[in-house]
């Protein structure tokens, strides 16, 4: 049996054991004695599934013997489609979905059950997530209130923002571009998984993945997002957990403060500020629509290198939320007259007082506070912000003369350490040498300064 069945069988058991059987997904089963029951759960599977394909209007048989007759019609362009037999995936859906015997099965149960196995072994905790909030960035102000440091976790440059806090047009407008039957499923959508493979049929050079929200949460937060056929099995089951563990709000929540948006931005409220310079409290329809609408891909549909995109990503959300009726024609007019309008984009950028945002971390954990990052504080500290980069500009300069005075030959500094053994002129500055160190080595080292 080829592998690449294995891993579609695999994943298929899982889907079927999370859509028709959600309260009670066993995670293991017997190679040997279990198959009888592994086939029934195939096909209570495909049975769901079917019923979704006619709700889809789409005729699943129709659309098999299309592939059997022309497979290059259905997949020649889906990498996920490629070294797969159709033949024998026919034969295995006359088994599972026409409930037929077949003489000379294509699916090795047993090896299907492995690999099943050994995928859903030690899943993640879901109840992790039960009251979780995600770091968030604290602000550290200098002497004079102004801004002088950013404090996150790499990955984490978010603020935290209750769902309470964020408008009831925002949230819906991130459901309806993302997951419009967030409310309805139990954390995988057959539906949803329809939708995105005929759209990948229709358009394969864009994949789709049906990821419901409660999925995409999981993913960012326990899974990983390796993919693979263990890693989509690992996720359907956990989803499937959390739905029981958390409530739709709190998954909801969880989501709009951990999803990356762009412009260094993950969560909501931090790309609210970085986007439009407000809270999302703030936020307008239009603003939170084109939010939304990054959550596709915020490096494709960035407003900054392709406002086309953006401007047509805008639209489709927009059509979403009217066809969820959560808006009227007129208002999805206007906002599509007038788009939203950026500020300009200012990239994190920190040249100086690192060693005292450490300090100010180790202060804080005296004061009770575990972490800088635990929430989004404010920190009011006494440093001159002019001052600190002058001081340490000093430092540096003063650290370079002497490595050059005491005859080294190789010049180590805070800010750039060069592996190789050359020769520097003592008049050189720290500017220089500097500069130097960030060249080629064959642009760094003349002739006879290499020892």
């Amino acid at each position: 049996m080829d592998l690449i069945l294995v891993k579609i069988f695999a994943t298929a058991l899982a889907l079927s054991e999370v859509l028709t059987q959600p309260q009670a997904v066993k995670t293991h089963f017997d190679a040997a004695q279990d198959q009888a029951e592994v086939v029934q759960i195939l096909r209570n599977g495909c049975a769901h599934m079917r019923q979704a394909f006619d709700i889809e209007s789409i005729n699943l048989d129709s659309l098999i013997a299309t592939a059997l007759d022309d497979p290059k019609a259905v997949g020649a362009d889906i990498k996920a489609f490629h070294g797969i037999n159709f033949a024998d995936l026919n034969t295995a859906y006359h088994r599972f979905c026409k409930n037929e015997t077949v003489d000379k099965p294509v699916v090795d149960l047993g090896q299907v059950i492995d690999f099943f196995n050994n995928a859903a072994a030690d899943l993640p905790d879901q109840t992790r997530l039960k009251g979780r909030k995600l770091p968030s960035m604290s602000v550290v102000l200098d002497d004079t209130g102004a801004k002088f440091a950013d404090v996150f976790e790499p990955g984490n440059r978010r603020v935290w923002l209750p769902l309470a806090d964020i408008p009831d047009y925002v949230q819906k407008a991130f459901v309806a571009a993302e997951d419009r039957r967030f409310f309805q499923h139990h954390g995988v959508d057959e539906r949803g998984i329809i939708r995105a493979f005929i759209g990948n049929l229709a358009e394969p050079g864009r994949p789709q993945g049906g990821s419901t929200i409660t999925q995409q949460v999981v993913k960012n937060l326990l899974v990983g997002e390796d993919v693979t056929y263990e890693r989509k099995i690992r996720e359907m089951i956990v989803a499937s957990r959390l739905e029981s563990t958390l409530s739709k709000q709190e998954i909801l929540e969880l989501y709009l403060n951990s999803a990356y948006l762009g412009r260094g931005s993950w969560g909501v409220e931090m790309a609210a500020r970085s986007y439009f310079g407000k809270s999302a409290k703030d936020l307008t329809l239009g603003e939170g629509a084109m939010l939304a609408g990054l959550l596709k891909g915020p490096s494709y549909f960035n407003p900054d290198r392709h406002p086309d995109r953006a401007k047509e990503r805008l639209a489709y959300v927009l059509g979403r939320m009217q066809e969820d009726g959560v808006i009227d024609s007129t208002q999805k007019d206007a906002v599509l007259a007038a788009p939203p309008k950026l500020i300009a984009f200012e990239r994190p950028h920190r040249e100086s007082g690192f060693y005292f945002t450490d300090y100010l971390a180790r202060e804080a954990k005296t004061d009770g506070i575990e972490s800088l990052t635990a929430a989004p504080y404010t920190v009011h500290s006494t440093i001159n912000a002019s001052l600190q980069r002058e001081t340490e500009a000093a430092l540096q300069e003063g650290l370079a003369h002497y490595e050059i005075s005491a005859g080294r030959m190789v010049f180590r500094g805070a800010e750039a350490i060069s592996p190789m053994r050359c020769r520097r002129s003592p008049r050189a500055s720290y500017q220089t040498l500097l500069r130097r160190s960030r060249q080629p080595c064959r642009q760094r080292c003349r002739r006879g300064s290499r020892r």
